[in-house]
């Protein structure tokens, strides 16, 4: 029996909201390998930053991320250069704009 995971399970790399402040939301995500994505949002009612779509946006970053270590003419711990990554962030920036 396959079950999903919940807001509770260990497994979930979502951390949610972290830190709520006048002016900013910040959310975090921690992968299995020990990446840290921490997103800072203005705190506004225009944003779209409600938590399933902060969700959907940090495991769409957590593939593209994984996308980029898994390429084989990748060194870790080198500066990203990839316009596939980069046009899944521009793109993150983009749709939660509007």
């Amino acid at each position: 029996m396959l079950s999903s995971k919940g807001p509770n399970d260990p497994r979930e790399s979502y951390l949610g909201l972290l830190y709520p402040t006048e002016e900013y939301k910040i959310y975090g995500y921690a992968t299995n390998t020990r990446a840290k994505v921490i997103v800072v949002t203005k705190n506004s009612s225009t944003t779209k930053d409600s938590e399933a779509t902060m969700k959907q946006l940090l495991r769409t970053l957590h593939t593209a991320y994984t996308n980029v270590m898994c390429n084989p003419f990748y060194t870790p711990g080198t500066k990203i250069c990839s316009r596939d990554f980069d046009k899944v962030v521009a793109d993150m920036f983009q749709h939660n704009r509007s």
